[in-house]
């Protein structure tokens, strides 16, 4: 009869574990390629809207948004007036602000932004004239945040983590703990195959062309996630430990509906109390008119 009680406890005891799903200690959204420009801002901010809506009732901790906040279309003064490019900032700005969500903003290609008379420059003043730097860390419960600017110029490399960069990555690991669970923002994805795979060719502008080098940074340390932009697909990829989530697209096919596949949506991250990591891509039910 022991035998029989001892057996029925034993029992329970698993079902229970089993079905009780770990205790989550951070949950956070990844929202990219939102795409709002002079001609779209007004019906699509309704579509960002609807977004933030949606994060807010998953009761996530935060939002990182992964790039292509805005498409300041020519990215020079040439092509878009400062007062155009400094109103889509405005409007971005203050949606986000009065949405009531905790941010932290990447920068993307299509967010940046020069004065031509000034001659060339990495584009970036805007971007940290409404955010903060483009490159900057942070923690939360345990779980370290790098946000990168991978759209810095390499010249016929095409996009780039710059050398300052790097060293400021470099420097700034030697602050962590190795075992500290880190995850990694960026725009450019460091791997993807959807040229490859989807249209059969390879864009040099695809990835970011020193990624290896960025990578091997990181190597004695705990990079767990890599979260990327700037494909407009849902993609995962594991590779040596570590998982590249390329999430999609708010807009998707730049708010005319899916694109390969891909719904508008945006990347659910989930961090239990044993810093596991599990996560979803979210169509937030947007409808393209």
């Amino acid at each position: 009869m022991k035998r029989i009680y001892l057996f029925i406890f034993l029992l329970v005891y698993i079902l229970n574990s089993t079905a009780q799903p770990s205790e989550k200690k951070l949950r956070f959204a990844f929202l990219t390629d939102i795409h709002l420009n002079t001609t779209n801002a007004g019906e699509r901010m309704k579509g960002l809207k609807k977004a933030l809506d949606k994060t807010k009732e998953l009761n996530v901790d935060f939002i990182i948004t992964g790039g292509d906040q805005v498409d300041i279309s020519g990215m020079s003064s040439k092509a878009l007036s400062k007062e155009d490019a400094d109103s889509l900032y405005t409007v971005l700005k203050q949606t986000l602000d009065s949405s009531d969500l905790t941010y932290y903003p990447t920068i993307g290609n299509h967010d940046r932004y020069w004065d031509t008379a000034k001659g060339f420059v990495n584009g970036d003043e805007l971007f940290k004239e409404y955010f903060q730097e483009s490159h900057y860390t942070f923690e939360a419960n345990g779980i370290r945040f790098f946000i990168l600017n991978s759209v810095e110029s390499g010249g016929n490399t095409g996009y780039v983590v710059g050398e300052k960069q790097i060293e400021w990555i470099k420097n700034k690991l030697k602050e962590i703990d190795a075992k500290t669970p880190i995850v990694v923002s960026t725009h450019v994805p460091f791997y993807s195959l959807y040229y490859p795979l989807v249209e059969n060719k390879y864009v040099f502008v695809d990835v970011i062309s020193n990624y290896k080098e960025v990578l091997e940074i990181f190597e004695n340390h705990n990079l767990e996630i890599v979260l990327q932009g700037h494909q407009h697909i849902h993609e995962e990829i594991k590779l040596q430990g570590v998982q590249f989530l390329t999430g999609g697209a708010v807009c998707a096919g730049w708010w005319n509906g899916a694109f390969h596949g891909t719904e508008e949506g945006f990347m659910i991250v989930d961090v239990d109390k044993n810093n596991n990591f599990s996560w979803e891509y979210i169509d937030y039910g947007w409808t393209p008119k």
